[in-house]
């Protein structure tokens, strides 16, 4: 091999290396997340798609979101991450629900996306507790926890009115006293897996505690 090969091959391994970064330029739109759109989540909400056997989410979660079905969740001003991470989460091991797993699997992520940030505009309709008789235990216990269990306030979390922290935590104010009860009981069982912490929570807590803290929560606005 001679001298001059040495500078030639140089030049191709540079030519080479630009042509691979600049495939990588061209490309790497293609992978940024779309934003969401509201408008097609809602139509998509609204009317589902027949061509996928895809139901409207509305015929079990209500107009705008605000379910009239007690086992099913209230998802108006739901905080757009969290509905999305939940839909994703339907599609693995962590939460598996037979209607909602089979529905999540069928929906794209920008399809999910579009759905979450539409029912984040939503304005929920409040709710009320139910049992006079629980409501301050209820409170006792979404204000201070339980110190003697180990169980934190869960107001420390999901906020004063619980209201939620943005990408973080959800919302659970005004929601169904059957809904918010069945989840803490399914994070206590085990079959919901996607929240460590309420899982450890959850397993301290008795299901009068429960119950008294699920209604609670649905009277705050």
């Amino acid at each position: 091999m001679n001298r001059l090969t040495f500078p030639l091959l140089k030049s191709l391994l540079l030519a080479s290396l630009a042509l691979c970064a600049s495939v990588s330029a061209a490309e790497a739109p293609h992978t940024a997340v779309a934003k969401a759109d509201p408008a097609k989540g809602g139509t998509l909400y609204d009317s589902g798609d027949t061509a996928r056997g895809l139901p409207a989410c509305m015929s079990c979660h209500g107009a705008a979101g605000n379910s009239t079905i007690v086992a099913n969740p209230k998802l108006a001003g739901q905080i757009d991450a969290y509905t999305h991470k939940q839909l994703v989460d339907f599609t693995t091991p962590n939460r598996q629900q037979p209607i909602m797993t089979t529905y999540a699997k069928m929906l794209t992520d920008d399809e999910k996306r579009n759905i979450a940030a539409y029912l984040s505009t939503q304005k929920p309709k409040a709710g009320a507790a139910k049992n006079k008789d629980t409501v301050e235990l209820g409170r006792k216990i979404y204000r201070g926890g339980i110190a003697e269990k180990g169980v934190a306030a869960c107001a420390s979390c999901h906020g004063a009115t619980a209201n939620g922290i943005p990408a973080q935590y959800p919302r659970l104010s005004g929601q169904h006293q059957d809904y918010t009860y069945a989840q803490l009981e399914a994070f206590k069982a085990g079959t919901r897996k996607n929240s460590v912490q309420m899982t450890a929570l959850a397993q301290r807590m008795s299901a009068d505690e429960m119950k008294a803290v699920a209604d609670y929560i649905a009277g705050l606005k």
